[in-house]
């Protein structure tokens, strides 16, 4: 089987997750929360001999893949085919509480190259762009659907597009001709509305937009938003939790959670007195985010807005 995505920060994942003291390095339990093709996965196995990983992924065809790449590994590497969120919401407390959790936040090169699913504006398919294709509205109900302020909106808050409502405008004039059904027409109809100047810039003009729209389909952030604190709360004490990120969006997001997790209050700015108990509930292993080396970025160009935070869980394990 070709292996298509390179999996980022690899090492320095490694080194930051890595099981501490000597009962969590003979038996540790790890999730790894966005498998895709599994380079993660891999690497933990073959780095900790005791480590067993349970796999989680919405997409059960990319799953496939990842089975059949870590099938040497039997027993130790088993697999959930769903949305992190809601496995996490529904995780029993006494089932196995985690010693590790990941969470790789990028769509795999998989998704772009392999998938026919519409998620890059380089080949020409369907307007797809669900991350599992069962289940959802997918993009071409949403180009389509949106009144032109929600899709302005959604271009403006999700991409950070500065000319959001430019595009929404053509967007919407094409659609009385006609129904936009591939990414070709969604790429040239945003091309076409963008000042000239702006067609010529270091990206494509249409790369803000196409992020902007799978987020939407996909429910990206608020997904996000809801899963770090289910999956903070069954991480084992002295567990760590790390996480990657690939926009500002993401990361503002993770920041600002792990953050709280360190306070020793998180009493709101404006209340006068503590009533938290003024314990932090995380030790903040990343101060600032790991991004990746020169070298990294040379060999594996996606890897160039990656950012890499952590946790650690405070309180004794069981």
């Amino acid at each position: 089987m070709e292996i298509v995505h390179t999996p980022v920060l690899l090492n320095e994942t490694l080194k930051l997750l890595s099981p501490i003291g000597e009962s969590y390095e003979k038996d540790c339990f790890m999730i790894d929360s966005t498998t895709g093709e599994g380079g993660h996965s891999q690497a933990f196995l073959m780095q900790y001999p005791s480590l067993h990983i349970l796999g989680l992924d919405a997409d059960p065809n990319i799953q496939l893949r990842a089975k059949e790449r870590l099938a040497s590994f039997g027993d130790r590497m088993k697999f959930k085919l769903g949305w992190f969120n809601e496995f996490y919401a529904d995780y029993s407390e006494a089932e196995r509480q985690p010693d590790i959790i990941l969470f790789d936040l990028g769509i795999s090169v998989y998704h772009y190259e392999r998938s026919g699913r519409g998620f890059s504006f380089r080949h020409d398919e369907p307007l797809d762009m669900r991350l599992n294709e069962n289940a959802g509205q997918n993009a071409e109900d949403l180009v389509n659907g949106l009144r032109e302020e929600e899709l302005a909106n959604v271009i403006f808050n999700y991409g950070e597009e500065r000319y959001s409502r430019r595009i929404a405008r053509a967007i919407v004039e094409q659609r009385v001709h006609s129904r936009i059904v591939s990414t070709k027409e969604l790429a040239d109809i945003i091309y076409n509305a963008v000042p000239s100047a702006y067609r010529h810039g270091g990206i494509h003009p249409a790369t803000k937009s196409f992020q902007a729209i799978r987020i939407a389909v996909n429910g990206e952030l608020d997904r996000l938003q809801a899963v770090l604190k289910d999956a903070f709360r069954v991480l084992k004490p002295g567990g760590k939790m790390g996480v990657i990120t690939f926009h500002s969006l993401e990361d503002r997001i993770v920041k600002n959670y792990f953050r709280d997790l360190g306070k020793k209050c998180i009493c709101p700015p404006e209340q006068p007195f503590c009533t938290c108990g003024g314990k932090p509930r995380a030790k903040v292993l990343t101060r600032k985010p790991i991004g990746p080396t020169e070298e990294e970025v040379k060999i594996n160009s996606p890897s160039r807005s990656a950012k890499l935070r952590g946790v650690k869980k405070l309180g004794e394990s069981k």
